[in-house]
């Protein structure tokens, strides 16, 4: 029956879930805020300092092959400020797919006495699977799923501008150059890899911090995801931060979700993040929500540079 389900949960997310009928879909975070590096290659270095940050994202709990994912990142600037390096990995997983990607980041950033901009470039590749033996067939060694894995290796690349100061930031970003088409059949799978700008994705998103009082501040934030003949989806984010240390906020994903978001600023260095996320979608129903984890840490502060708390 399991194969089923997979065939089941796949009609329901193509018919339900804005956007995911694309050939290949970038991963969906409700606290990107705390990590843009996989919104735009541009922000690696922004944060004067070694930054580290790990999330794991369990998506419409209780669906059984729902979207699972974990990240990892890493970037820093280079001593002569200019410079910005940055990694990341993703571990995807939804039904028989899985995905694990690995990207490098290169930015150069001129420098303003209060303010920065960036222009940053990304690239790498990802490991596309498809264990068709991992479904479970009611005719028990059904030969149309007894191939062992379908692989596909999907290369890409992104390019970023990022301006920013100490209260605000606004970025552009294409976060995937290359087009790749899996088609995928019971016997192997066959990838098309091109470059149509006419299928780019764009990201646009920014952001402002506002002091409300000396311990009180207030934190909108705005991400605008476009594609060519496809809905724009926007993603409004509104975080309250109490004494620099606890950050309460609500967020809203255009027709797919509403969120409730919880921070703690546990000193100069770490960071820790929760979001459960509530399904606006007709999946609704057989789902109790999304729950996503962040912990962010910070080495190697350059005292002289980072004076006060980083809101982004």
């Amino acid at each position: 029956m399991r194969f089923y389900r997979n065939c089941l949960l796949r009609i329901v997310l193509l018919l339900f879930v804005p956007g995911l009928a694309k050939a290949q879909i970038d991963p969906q975070f409700t606290q990107y805020m705390f990590n843009e590096t996989f919104i735009n290659p541009a922000y690696v270095g922004s944060r004067e300092s070694i930054s580290a940050t790990l999330l794991y994202r369990n998506q419409w709990v209780g669906i059984e092959g729902s979207p699972k994912t974990q990240t990892f990142s890493i970037h820093a600037p280079l001593k002569n400020r200019h410079v910005g390096l940055g990694l990341s990995v993703i571990n995807e997983e939804i039904g028989i797919s899985h995905q694990l990607s690995f990207s490098a980041y290169f930015a150069y950033r001129i420098l303003y006495p209060h303010s920065a901009l960036s222009f940053g470039l990304g690239g790498g590749f990802s490991n596309h699977e498809e264990r068709f033996s991992d479904v479970r067939t009611i005719i028990p060694g059904d030969q149309q799923f007894m191939t062992d894995v379908n692989k596909s290796f999907l290369p890409n690349s992104s390019f970023g501008v990022y301006y920013y100061n100490k209260k605000f930031y606004a970025g552009l970003s294409i976060p995937r150059l290359m087009q790749n088409k899996i088609i995928i059949s019971s016997a192997n799978s066959v990838v098309e890899n091109k470059v149509n700008y006419k299928l780019w994705h764009y990201n646009l998103a920014s952001g402002y911090v506002f002091d409300l009082k000396e311990d009180l501040k207030v934190k909108p934030s705005l991400l605008i995801k476009m594609v060519q003949n496809a809905p724009v989806e926007i993603d409004v984010n509104l975080n309250f931060i109490f004494h620099d240390f606890l950050w309460l906020g609500a967020a809203y994903r255009s027709g797919d979700a509403v969120a409730a978001l919880l921070g703690l600023q546990l000193n100069r260095q770490l960071m820790l993040g929760y979001s459960y996320d509530y399904t606006l979608t007709p999946l609704e129903k057989y789902n109790s929500g999304t729950h996503e984890i962040t912990l962010r840490y910070s080495f190697g502060y350059n005292k002289k540079l980072v004076i006060s708390t980083r809101y982004f």
